[in-house]
């Protein structure tokens, strides 16, 4: 029976929690990683409720969008609502999981299915982030390429947005003089030698750095062999804040808000004024969003949506771009079916359940 630890890590494969932002709070929060899943609960939020769910349902893990808890608990006295979900948890053995923005900001995750509900094409991150990559240099004797190239893909390494196995290679020449306490592959203590090397270049993320050296380093044939390991300012495609594409056919400002509110299944939408020409170009970021505007204008969109805006911020539009704000659980309440299908194709030994709970804490009349 699959154990807690071989989900989680199967989600953060996809998801790395590396990505998540320096506030957030994602992965194991309640639980032992050994223990061996009956069930899991599938939830945009933890709540007292979807643990009382989820003890019905014969669940023992519980995976949610939001973390419950974001800041240190000091007591678990039961005095809020996050204390009190806690310690209902930890009574009846289940565990708590979250992929927040670290889902998020990765391709394929929470902004790529608004896109996907939307319908929207040539779908793209909206705000890559930078800082995240590292280029490895290495230099490998020619008998040793295959291998040593291998193990760098094994670990997560050479992949460039929709590319794998990418990677630049040179022919020169290596040379080297070996010590005496050496244990040379190539050559002998004391005399010099010069082999047919090849300079091999690959990009890495920067959070798979030391994993991709050391598999390197089994597959290289030398005692010592000599790398380099750069930081790169580039944009990683793949990764980052919100989400961008295009409408199957420009739709008019008057058939916009309807569809919006059909596709998303919505109660209302705040919005600032309609563009007076056809709308294509869409922007999305689930949840609070308003620090992308600056980015959905850079990119041309012709609506940007998202939640949370406050009453002045409504005025950024400022006539250059429709803002629909369309509120948080709205937005992101299909991260349900995100990890649900992703859960549903790579693990078949326990159920996965779609939480039937409505943890939106906010009502319409």
């Amino acid at each position: 029976m699959p154990q807690i630890r071989h989900l989680t890590a199967y989600l953060e494969a996809f998801a790395p929690l590396a990505y998540q932002e320096s506030y957030d709070n994602s992965g194991l929060i309640v639980g032992d990683p050994s223990t061996e899943i009956t069930g899991v609960l599938v939830t945009l939020d933890t709540t007292e409720a979807v643990i009382e769910e989820a003890i019905a349902k014969g669940c023992n893990l519980i995976v949610a969008h939001h973390p419950i808890v974001f800041k240190g608990l000091k007591k678990l006295n039961g005095k809020t609502y996050v204390e009190r979900t806690v310690i209902k948890a930890i009574k009846h053995d289940i565990a708590i999981y979250a992929a927040h923005t670290n889902l998020d900001n990765v391709t394929g995750g929470v902004n790529f299915k608004i896109a996907e509900k939307l319908k929207l094409q040539n779908v793209r991150v909206l705000a890559p982030k930078s800082q995240i990559l590292s280029k490895l240099v290495v230099f490998v004797p020619n008998a040793d390429l295959t291998a040593v190239l291998t193990a760098i893909y094994g670990a997560g390494g050479g992949r460039i947005d929709t590319y794998e196995h990418c990677s630049f290679r040179v022919n020169g020449e290596g040379t080297f003089k070996p010590l005496d306490g050496a244990s040379p592959t190539v050559g002998a203590v004391g005399q010099d030698e010069t082999v047919d090397e090849q300079r091999l270049e690959v990009l890495v993320p920067t959070y798979l750095e030391n994993a991709v050296v050391a598999a390197m380093k089994r597959a290289h044939s030398y005692e010592v062999p000599a790398y380099d390991l750069y930081p790169l300012n580039n944009a990683n495609q793949t990764v980052g804040s919100g989400a961008i594409g295009e409408l199957e056919e420009p739709m008019d400002s008057s058939q916009w808000l309807a569809y919006l509110k059909e596709q998303m299944a919505l109660n209302l939408i705040r919005y600032t004024p309609l563009p007076d020409h056809p709308i294509k170009r869409v922007a999305v970021c689930g949840g609070v969003g308003s620090f992308l505007l600056p980015d959905a204008l850079r990119a041309g969109a012709d609506v940007f949506i998202t939640a949370d805006y406050k009453y002045h911020e409504f005025f950024d539009a400022d006539g250059r771009i429709c803002i629909c704000d369309i509120g948080h659980y709205e937005s992101e309440i299909f991260t349900k079916e995100l990890i649900f299908g992703h859960l549903t194709k790579n693990f078949s030994t326990f159920a996965v359940i779609l939480s039937e709970t409505d943890t939106n804490p906010i009502r319409y009349f």
